[in-house]
């Protein structure tokens, strides 16, 4: 018993240390070996990429070469939770690295999953030591959406389309213009005056005739006339389009907006110039403006006579909101009316000491390599040098403070260059698609967007409404939103309000604020109509000299 397991350990160690045989070593296994790099259209971004082109080059690099025979089916680009999309691929680099591209072209604005699965093995015969997952989200496609027409057609289409959110969409009682396209008989008095300058524009343009025109105002002007609330002559910001009501903007936000009327006044004044004709309707219309016009109690809105103006007042928290409008910002065109009314006019120190603040408006700095005289810091959202500006012509206009079209344009290149340059690294940013201003947004749902308060948002009204000021810089985003996104922006009422690439998200609402200076300053750069129009107002002419403006239009 004792021998025979001896022998029986004896024969086992042998076995394990293989006695009696020679050269029977076992084979040896591959070694695995690792996923190294990862490049899409030659940039490296680790496993995750944005706004990659429809068509991308991906370029999987590896530790060792790569058993050609094995890529099918271990190396594949699928839509999330969907099907495997076709590829092709091919080597590099002896082997180690794997190219990889779509048979054809991906979908815009979509997202897709590049994934390497642990069967891929290596010329040697190794496995990957991981499994790899990456993710890809194209941007836009190159494709233009529409055919190619002049610039000349581009622009008459532009201000056409946008006219229909004035004109078509209008609130069917008052006539006025709808806060949004979603606000039912919510309409906006601001807008509304927008909207006043925008059928002038439509009518110069033949887009619609002298009397559609004109029989649409005169439905404006009789319900801001007769069913419209007022507060000391002025309007609040939103009114019920229906029964002419006040609709609060905020709680206390429930009288009076002079800010708003201002706008509104500009636009009536326009019209009043506009419509010279000598028959019974359009002398009607003047009058009724008229009316309108100086029922504003300009100075009233003083609040007790101080030497600055009060943007709210309402009949149930009287100054409650406590809002001074001082400048820089998009209210200078209220100083300039109440300066020009002839029934409730201010004096020049209330210029001086209220919007201008004793001089505490300027700037002075410099941003993104241009001279910025007011306003905050690297200018502000770029509103300020639309609204008041539909009307009053900045250019060669002076005063103590700046030359206004030097002050306008260098706030839009700050913009431009700002995007350009996209510290930010959002997607889509680029000398073709740029512009910060107010707007809908998918972050915060609406925001004054600028270069301090950049939030990856285009805006397609602030390039387009600054073509005055940087023509061959607004003309190129203006063609690259409808050629490149119009699929998505250029709808109903023209271009929807914002967008944002790093989230593939586009607005579907128009607002009135924004759509109207579109059309307007369109056509200010190309024939300069609304600006000569309301600068040909004899009382405009006056409240300006008083406050010290200088212009060839003056």
């Amino acid at each position: 018993m004792r021998l025979s397991l001896v022998s029986f350990l004896a024969g086992l160690i042998c076995m394990i240390s293989g006695c009696g045989k020679t050269g029977s070593t076992p084979e040896p296994q591959p070694s695995s070996y690792s996923f190294s790099t990862m490049t899409v259209d030659g940039s490296s971004n680790g496993l995750a990429y944005t706004f990659t082109t429809v068509k991308p080059v991906i370029k999987l690099n590896f530790s060792e070469p790569i058993n050609a025979g094995s890529i099918s089916g271990n190396i594949t680009l699928k839509i999330p939770g969907g099907s495997t999309f076709p590829v092709t691929t091919s080597v590099e680099n002896n082997g180690s690295t794997i190219v990889v591209q779509p048979s054809s072209a991906l979908s815009p604005f979509s997202n897709y999953n590049i994934d390497i699965s642990t069967g891929l093995l290596s010329a040697k015969g190794g496995k990957i030591n991981y499994a790899v997952s990456a993710t890809l989200a194209t941007g836009i496609d190159s494709l233009d959406k529409f055919p190619r027409i002049s610039d000349s057609a581009l622009l008459d289409l532009v201000q056409k389309q946008t006219l229909k959110y004035f004109y078509d969409f209008a609130h069917p009682v008052s006539g006025l213009a709808r806060e949004r396209n979603t606000s039912g008989d919510v309409v906006t008095s601001g807008g509304s005056g927008f909207g006043v300058m925008a059928i002038v524009t439509g009518i110069s343009r033949s887009f619609i005739t002298r009397q559609q025109g004109l029989d649409q105002l005169a439905k404006m002007v009789s319900f801001l006339k007769n069913k419209a609330q007022t507060f000391h002559g002025a309007y609040s910001h939103w009114l019920n389009g229906a029964t002419g009501m006040a609709a609060p903007f905020s709680t206390k936000d429930n009288g009076a907006d002079l800010v708003e009327t201002s706008y509104l006044m500009q636009g009536l004044l326009t019209a009043r110039q506009f419509f010279n004709g000598a028959d019974a309707n359009e002398t009607s219309l003047r009058a009724d403006i008229n009316f309108l016009w100086n029922r504003v109690e300009w100075a009233w809105f003083r609040k007790n006579a101080e030497n600055v103006l009060y943007w709210h007042w309402s009949p149930d928290y009287q100054w409650d909101m406590n809002v001074q409008v001082r400048g820089w910002s998009e209210c200078l065109i209220t100083y300039l009316l109440a300066a020009s009314s002839t029934t409730s006019t201010i004096p020049k120190i209330v210029y001086d000491n209220g919007w201008a603040n004793n001089g505490d408006m300027k700037n002075g700095g410099t941003y993104y390599g241009v001279h910025l005289p007011l306003g905050p810091t690297a200018g502000g959202p770029l509103f300020f040098a639309h609204y008041s500006f539909l009307g009053v012509n900045p250019v060669n206009l002076t005063d103590t403070y700046a030359n206004y079209f030097t002050q306008n344009t260098a706030q839009t290149r700050i913009n431009y260059n700002y995007c350009v340059a996209n510290p930010k690294k959002f997607s889509g940013y680029s000398a073709a698609c740029w512009g910060l201003t107010a707007s809908d947004n998918n972050i915060s749902g609406y925001a004054a967007q600028s270069p301090e308060n950049d939030l990856g948002i285009i805006s397609p009204t602030a390039a387009i409404s600054s073509m005055p000021y940087t023509p061959t810089e607004s003309m190129t985003a203006l063609k690259f939103f409808y050629y490149k996104l119009g699929d998505k922006i250029f709808k109903e009422y023209g271009f929807t309000d914002a967008f944002n690439l790093s989230k593939t998200w586009f607005a579907d609402s128009y607002l009135a604020i924004d759509q109207g200076p579109e059309i307007i300053m369109i056509e200010n750069y190309r024939s300069g109509l609304i600006w000569n129009l309301f600068m040909s107002c004899p009382e405009v002419k006056t409240g300006m000299k008083n406050l010290g403006f200088q212009s060839p239009n003056l």
